[in-house]
């Protein structure tokens, strides 16, 4: 079996609290680090299917586009490259020369955080710390895009946002390198091994 790395998206897996003082990893860290090892086992990785995973992987491209367009970000475009430590692995969204980009797209408006002070969740946090660490990088910005949902994706009506102002459909949280958090991951994913190899005896 292959060492355990955590993928940069699921990292925020590894993060939530025991409910327990004396407990090292949380119930969710556990059932997420079983599972990951039954795909190691069993060589079969779960398949998660949802609408809106499937939105986000169509329209993609033309967010980074429309974002690219709307923010002046210069060479921006889709990044294929895999990056990879003893620690973490994953691959950014967009990476420009003085931070990394990742980009969500809502599935309508009324999940687009459009009045949101703060990240609407946590783990997107956790995976650009991991990306920065990877790519060296140490500014991130968390991008929402409101796109229009595929037809063929919903039996709603669907709703055009094409003529929309630009500030009601793109939603940026910042978020700097944290050295501290990266120290903690990397102590979660040791002590993830610990544990796959208790449960591996």
């Amino acid at each position: 079996m292959k060492e355990f790395k955590i993928r940069a998206s699921a990292s925020g897996k590894l993060m939530t609290k025991p409910r327990l003082k004396s407990e090292v990893l949380s119930k969710t860290t556990k059932s997420y680090l079983q599972e990951w090892t039954k795909e190691q086992i069993y060589g079969v990785r779960k398949s998660i299917k949802s609408k809106y995973l499937d939105k986000g992987n169509q329209v993609e491209d033309a967010a980074i586009d429309y974002a690219s367009a709307e923010k002046g970000w210069l060479f921006a475009e889709k990044n294929e490259e895999y990056f990879e430590d003893e620690f973490f692995c994953g691959t950014p969204d967009v990476i420009l020369d003085d931070k990394i980009i990742d980009i969500k797209s809502s599935w309508d408006c009324f999940s687009f955080p459009l009045f949101f002070n703060g990240i609407p969740n946590k783990d997107y946090y956790y995976q650009l710390q991991t990306y920065m660490y990877l790519t060296g990088k140490r500014k991130a910005q968390l991008v929402y895009v409101l796109m229009n949902t595929p037809e063929e994706l919903t039996f709603e009506e669907s709703f055009d946002y094409t003529e929309i102002n630009s500030k009601y459909r793109i939603k940026i949280f910042d978020i700097d390198y944290d050295e501290e958090v990266i120290e903690e991951l990397k102590n979660k994913v040791i002590e993830s091994r610990e544990y796959i190899k208790e449960l591996c005896k």
